[in-house]
């Protein structure tokens, strides 16, 4: 007898989903109310925060506010209608995208509605059932919901590790020799959880030896516009930007809007114009927001004083955590990760003292993102961050730290809150 999808739906409710009842609204769903910046509304009261990914400080800048208003009031959030290629295209959907490729200083430029669906999308056009992809074991989930859609042969290197990957590159390119396919390496620029950056000068140095012949995507979602002597990412502060294929961003994180971008040689993106179905069948990014990006990308290249007031917060939080003893990892990026030693009870008690005794809001990470008996709090700093903003969360964490050392935070259960709804 067939078995009733919502009845299996019922009894397995995911390896989150599983804890959604005493959850929702606090540690996940929780709602930051108010102006975006440094400090926002959480259940009422004042928080400093640290999980929202303005890094240049862009979202209340005066002169994108005005932009965007404008925007909104002259175009409505419905033109165009339709996808770009039957009735949505317009003259400032291109030139957004030639603005990019200049200042990306690639050949051409295709947008993107949404990173995420992008990325899959990409990773879909790309490759077909003889070519192979090689990546990275902490790919962001984008890259992985992408390689679902690959009907070929996939291997997955350990995180950062050369020797992982020659290994991975050698199983790859057994197989393309036989199916005549390619193969396609894909890694991150700045790993969004960790904060450190994939080894790009490293996996290039490969293909420059002439040891392995493979074409590199790679994601800098959070390496755009915080990243290099120009902001053009991780590539470019490895030296190794023009060797990067395919490279995609997102407008989320240092440009705080809607939307992405791939940016490779002419041909290969009108290949994608063609090909990308997230694309080709969803409706064009709406003209508030295109004529908003060009304005974020405007400040972004033209004031390079948000870049550099980032890097401070973000260099004076890291040093300051390490001076404090506290582990941050491999860092190299503006993401700040803070690792303890604790369970899930203890994670989520000392996320609620945070919250609620010292009104730090940072998101809280556990397996199965990080290893179990592990807590991982990740840091965001930005521009509309200060200096004091910094100092008050040392402190607080080293008060933290000496609570959890204490075992002030074990109990039998993780916090539960009470929520409105």
């Amino acid at each position: 007898m067939a078995q009733d999808i919502f009845d299996k739906i019922r009894k397995n409710r995911g390896p989150l989903g599983q804890y959604s009842k005493g959850v929702h609204g606090y540690f996940t769903f929780p709602k930051l109310e108010g102006e975006i910046g440094n400090k926002m509304i959480f259940r009422g009261k004042e928080c400093l925060v640290w999980s929202v990914n303005n890094y240049l400080g862009l979202a209340n800048h005066p002169e994108i506010r005005e932009v965007d208003a404008k925007a909104s009031a002259d175009w409505g959030l419905a033109y165009p209608m339709g996808s770009r290629m039957m009735t949505g295209q317009t003259s400032e959907h291109e030139a957004l995208e030639a603005e990019i490729s200049e200042f990306m200083e690639k050949e051409d430029t295709i947008l993107l509605n949404f990173g995420y669906q992008g990325m899959v999308s990409a990773i879909d056009s790309v490759v077909d059932r003889n070519d192979v992809i090689v990546y990275d074991s902490e790919s962001h989930a984008c890259i992985l919901d992408g390689m679902r859609l690959h009907a070929g042969k996939r291997f997955v290197f350990k995180h950062n590790d050369m020797e992982s990957f020659d290994k991975q590159m050698e199983r790859a390119t057994k197989i393309v020799n036989n199916t005549g396919g390619g193969i396609l390496v894909i890694t991150e620029g700045v790993f969004g959880m960790a904060g450190d950056q994939g080894k790009l000068k490293e996996i290039v140095d490969f293909r420059k030896s002439g040891k392995y012949n493979f074409r590199l995507f790679v994601d800098d979602a959070h390496g755009f516009g915080t990243v290099g002597e120009k902001g053009q990412g991780s590539g470019e502060a490895q030296g190794v930007h023009d060797e990067i294929d395919i490279l995609f961003g997102t407008f989320a994180k240092s440009m705080a809007s809607i939307g992405a971008f791939i940016c490779a040689e002419e041909n290969i993106v009108e290949f994608l114009r063609y090909n990308m179905r997230s694309q080709v069948f969803a409706k064009s990014l709406p003209m508030p927001l295109v004529v908003g990006a060009r304005k974020r990308l405007e400040l972004l290249r033209t004031q390079p004083e948000h870049k550099a007031r980032l890097w401070e917060i973000a260099s004076n939080l890291q040093k300051g955590l390490v001076e404090a003893g506290f582990n941050i990892g491999e860092t190299n990026s503006c993401v700040t990760p803070v690792f303890l030693q604790g369970n899930l009870a203890e994670a989520t008690n000392l996320t609620f003292d945070l919250r609620e005794n010292f009104n730090i809001f940072c998101s809280i990470v556990i397996y199965p993102v990080v290893p179990k008996d592990v807590i991982m709090l990740r840091l965001i700093p930005t521009a509309a961050h200060t200096l004091e903003d910094v100092q008050y969360t040392i402190e607080t964490f080293s008060k933290m730290k000496a609570k959890l050392d204490a075992g002030e935070y074990q109990s039998e259960e993780m916090a539960t809150v009470e929520v409105d709804k």
